[in-house]
């Protein structure tokens, strides 16, 4: 969400969001000098509120809802996202005290902008309205152009974003990146959705472990967590993905159904009760088997979410990527590249080294776009 905040020297309200590579700042209006600090506050405290508003339609979209029948979640996730068009004439007109009461809307995105629109009354300084309504409507195209997948300019603060929902424009543009680079180019994370490349990158890891198994004899859903073996990796939730594919899962299935349970969490929601009973009776179990001198009890904890609630989509896409070099690490135990020259191996040089480093992964990378291609089908 795009941030705003008072300069109160230079007396400008200024606007603030993240792009994945660092923050970018805009100055939005002039402040007039007569007004305290504190009205200038409760508009830039109302224009955040506002810019949650509008992005919480982008990454709890109606199309990820269970159900749309009326009063539903999905529901009434479609008629937020209708009053976009109300916004700007909830700032021009906004509901104002009258006869010691006031009209407060079930909306939060319409609610702040009645909120907006209190402010500016108060402040009562035509150029200013019309500076927030030009900022307001350029927030809302960005979340608008979230959903149609470009994200350019102020829609890049959606990269840093975890959305239920996946835009096909990109998951295309992370699979063609993949395909340049099947370990993961860093625009993977810097430019693009975060759920839509995991879904990408679902798809490659799939590839990887394919191509790791038939080198290996390992199981594909096992490839992660042997690798993890041989150098510490996160091969959990790579692992529970590819359980997911391999259960007849597609890579969509798996990333939106993984990163919207993680944010039914963060929500403060139990999305999931039959499963936590699992766990608990598992948690159970574990600490049947432990007497007080064995073990100290206190560190014994139940996750609700393998993902990091705080950022589950680019956690996700970062444990993906990290199980395809996973997968790698494994197969250059077991291909013959790796082992024509192992005689001499102790003797190399840190160039050579390198240089049969870098040709394992070129290798290993030429394997896995065959099997990525051969299998493109589940990525549609």
């Amino acid at each position: 969400m795009t941030r705003y905040s008072i300069d109160p020297d230079r007396r400008e309200l200024i606007a603030t969001w993240g792009t994945g590579a660092g923050d970018l700042a805009t100055r939005v209006a002039p402040l007039p000098t007569g007004p305290g600090i504190a009205v200038l506050l409760d508009l830039a405290r109302a224009l955040a509120q506002l810019s949650e508003a509008a992005w919480l339609t982008y990454t709890h979209p109606a199309s990820a809802a269970a159900s749309m029948e009326p009063n539903s979640e999905g529901w009434r996730r479609e008629e937020e996202r209708k009053h976009f068009a109300e916004v700007a004439d909830a700032i021009a007109k906004p509901n104002l005290p009258s006869g010691g009461s006031m009209v407060v809307s079930y909306s939060p995105l319409i609610e702040s902008a009645n909120r907006i629109g209190r402010a500016l009354h108060e402040l009562d300084d035509p150029a200013l309205t019309e500076a927030v309504l030009a900022e307001t409507a350029t927030e809302l195209t960005a979340v608008e152009n979230a959903e149609l997948g470009d994200l350019t300019g102020r829609t890049q603060q959606a990269v840093l974003l975890s959305r239920e929902d996946a835009s096909p424009v990109q998951v295309a543009a992370a699979d063609r990146l993949l395909e340049q680079d099947p370990f993961g180019p860093a625009a993977l994370c810097s430019d693009l959705d975060p759920t839509a490349a995991a879904v990408a990158a679902a798809h490659w890891l799939a590839a990887a472990a394919d191509v790791t198994a038939d080198a290996s004899g390992h199981a594909p859903v096992h490839i992660v967590r042997e690798a993890d073996n041989i150098e510490a990796l996160p091969h959990e939730t790579p692992t529970l993905i590819l359980g997911l594919i391999e259960d007849g899962a597609t890579p969509y299935e798996a990333v939106t159904g993984l990163v919207r349970h993680a944010l039914h969490i963060t929500d403060g929601l139990l999305p999931d009760p039959d499963a936590l009973r699992e766990q608990l009776d598992d948690l159970e179990e574990t600490l049947a088997e432990y007497s007080d001198d064995e073990a100290d009890l206190d560190n014994i904890t139940l996750r609700l979410t393998p993902l990091d609630p705080k950022r589950p989509a680019r956690d996700l896409l970062e444990d993906l990527l990290t199980g395809i070099h996973g997968c790698w690490l494994l197969h250059s135990e077991y291909d013959d590249l790796d082992h024509e020259d192992d005689t001499n191996a102790e003797d190399w040089t840190d160039e050579q080294a390198e240089q049969h480093q870098r040709r394992s992964r070129e290798r290993f990378a030429r394997l896995v776009r065959e099997a990525a291609a051969a299998h493109r089908d589940r990525l549609i």
